[in-house]
């Protein structure tokens, strides 16, 4: 605005006096600028919502800036900018063709990139190590390899060819680099190329990628319970509760020929009553991807034992890897996830208990969609809850890992006006 231009010429002019030094003084307004929040932070603005007296809605540019940074994980460009500016973008036809552009556009897999590294927790791989005395062949290359195998699969997956979300956990197409074709045992070309995993693999889908098995385990050792937390956590979104205080972890650790492996020093540990209750709902699917080290390559043995991989993930039984990614994928606990964490990242902040109905919304329209990610961004965007300015309130509680009842919608008019519908 003038008064805020007026500000900062005064600052400039003010500061050049003071100093005796004109580039100075434009220093000094600069850096008022940069540290301003409006730079640093995406400063979002209401208005009063015509279609909804008494509500209010983003206003033209904040909606602009909240979709672009949504799919595209950058700034509104010139075409973006326009439409908010011209005042097509706050109408239903205006949004819904500026949607689909921004949709069919290949920035969208960048978007997409952004939002699932910071779901998988990605930005750890910049301080995850090993031991090399024990893992030798695990580097740092071999941890950003790591890291983008699994983003080159989901984009592929989901962006490229528009599949099922939950085939992710049961796909054998991925890509090979020769840093992880080390630590797969797999021939591979120079740089990336895709890559379809043999039908008797151990291997499919994310879970055992080296990503999820490397982040999910200690420096020295694989980890049941590391890897059971996170797939609660991260793709169930169920709580786990935190340990209680002063645990003996000694037999957990312990090198004892009586407990050769995880599954031994895991079910001894489980003799201790304060940690049977969180244990038992991480450490049956953890010890589901034993077969695979704390650097994520192949073994059947541990100390000489033959390793079990038996288990069951909330009554679903199976006897390895590949029947946990099944029961994984066939969990209704998955999509729903998805769901709740993406629709959490595009409004700018965890959903909150008065979004319980929006949320079951679109887990049924997830469902009935095909469980297609461009969809389900689709109708976040395009829903009149998506261009609320989101009020401090409780955020909707984790489920508990052992389960719980699933959201169930109830329509009702203000619902329906929430949802745009």
């Amino acid at each position: 605005t003038d008064t805020e231009l007026a500000t900062f010429v005064e600052s400039a002019g003010s500061g050049a006096k003071t100093l005796k030094d004109f580039y100075a003084g434009l220093e000094l307004a600069l850096e008022a600028m940069l540290l301003s929040p409006e730079v640093l932070f995406v400063v979002e603005r209401a208005e009063p919502d015509p279609q909804n007296p008494g509500q209010l809605r983003l206003d033209s540019y904040s909606l602009a800036s909240r979709l672009s940074y949504f799919l595209w994980d950058a700034g509104p460009d010139d075409e973006l900018l326009n439409a908010a500016a011209s005042g097509e973008l706050q109408t239903k036809k205006g949004r819904a063709r500026t949607v689909e552009r921004m949709l069919a556009s290949p920035r969208l897999a960048d978007g997409m990139r952004a939002f699932f590294d910071d779901m998988f927790g990605f930005n750890a791989f910049r301080t995850v190590s090993k031991d090399s005395t024990i893992y030798p062949n695990f580097t740092s290359v071999t941890a950003e390899a790591a890291r983008e195998q699994t983003l080159r699969t989901v984009i592929n997956h989901l962006v490229v060819e528009n599949k099922d979300y939950r085939d992710l956990f049961t796909t054998r197409s991925s890509f090979m680099t020769p840093a992880l074709a080390i630590l797969e045992g797999t021939p591979a070309l120079p740089g990336w190329t895709p890559y379809t995993l043999p039908a008797d693999s151990h291997r499919v889908g994310l879970l055992t990628q080296v990503s999820f098995l490397s982040l999910h385990a200690h420096p020295g050792r694989s980890s049941p319970t590391l890897r059971g937390q996170a797939l609660r956590e991260v793709l169930l979104c169920q709580h786990v509760p935190e340990p209680p205080p002063g645990v003996d972890f000694s037999i957990v650790n312990s090198p004892s020929s009586s407990y050769p492996t995880q599954r031994d020093r895991v079910n001894a540990h489980l003799e201790n009553a304060s940690c049977a209750g969180c244990h038992k709902i991480m450490d049956p699917i953890g010890l589901a991807l034993e077969n695979f080290d704390g650097d994520g390559s192949f073994r059947l043995e541990e100390n000489g034992a033959v390793i079990d991989t038996s288990g069951d993930l909330d009554g679903v039984k199976y006897d390895d890897a590949i029947g946990l990614a099944q029961a994984v994928h066939d969990n209704p606990g998955l999509p729903r996830c998805l769901v709740q964490r993406i629709y959490s990242y595009g409004t700018g902040g965890p959903a909150g208990t008065s979004e319980r109905d929006i949320l079951g919304y679109l887990n049924e329209r997830f469902s009935s969609e095909e469980y297609r990610l461009r969809d389900l961004l689709r109708t976040i965007v395009l829903s009149d809850a998506f261009s609320r300015l989101k009020e401090p309130q409780e955020p909707v509680p984790a489920k508990p890992a052992a389960g719980g009842d699933e959201t169930k919608i109830t329509r009702t008019p203000a619902v329906e006006a929430t949802l745009g519908k």
